[in-house]
């Protein structure tokens, strides 16, 4: 490995082993730290690339932190970046977990410990809507994107219908769009 694609692997490391040790409540909760270390910080991505590999990472296989973890580090810095950030992400809750495990059972009846974990749902909720209004002001402002919103909270939360099937609708929804605009126009775009 090249001493400039070692450090840049290493800082792709430390960034996501901060944002793994310093984040509760999993995926969405770590978006707006994602995107304020990878793109304000370290300008390694622009905020559109940001919005893309959400996407992408919520419609692949496995936890959002994950993929998206290793999405940025593919884009940044190839295989081993997308590597190093994988390892990076998982491995502080992979020891906390070890730890817990160890000592939950044993402190999960002290008032304490519930109200700290209260604490926490809270926090997590408040990350989850800052990702929600970060990515919602990347995202084109239309009538076909706001009928593919509401058309995806009434069949998801109304209806129940899998998420897996609504974000297949969604992105079919999207390119049929794109198409018709494209055709229409000959352009691209919001």
């Amino acid at each position: 490995m090249k001493e400039k694609e070692a450090v840049k692997c290493s800082k792709l490391f430390i960034t996501f082993l901060k944002i793994g040790a310093f984040t509760f409540g999993g995926g969405y909760a770590m978006i707006p730290l994602i995107r304020a270390e990878v793109v304000e910080k370290n300008e390694w991505l622009s905020n559109e690339d940001i919005v893309d590999i959400i996407a992408v990472a919520e419609s692949t296989p496995g936890p959002l932190a994950i993929n998206s973890a290793t999405f940025v580090g593919c884009q940044t810095a190839g295989a081993k970046g997308a590597a190093v950030s994988t390892i990076g992400v998982v491995l502080p809750s992979f020891l906390i977990i070890l730890i817990l495990a160890h000592f939950l059972r044993q402190f999960e009846e002290l008032k304490v410990i519930q109200y700290a974990f209260w604490g926490i749902r809270i926090g997590v909720l408040t990350l989850i809507i800052n990702a929600l209004l970060s990515m919602a002001k990347e995202c084109p402002r239309n009538i076909v994107s706001y009928a593919i919103v509401g058309l995806a909270f009434t069949l998801v939360a109304i209806f129940g219908v899998n998420v897996i099937i609504v974000l297949i609708l969604c992105a079919l929804i999207g390119i049929a769009a794109s198409k018709l605009k494209f055709e229409k126009t000959g352009e691209l775009g919001k």
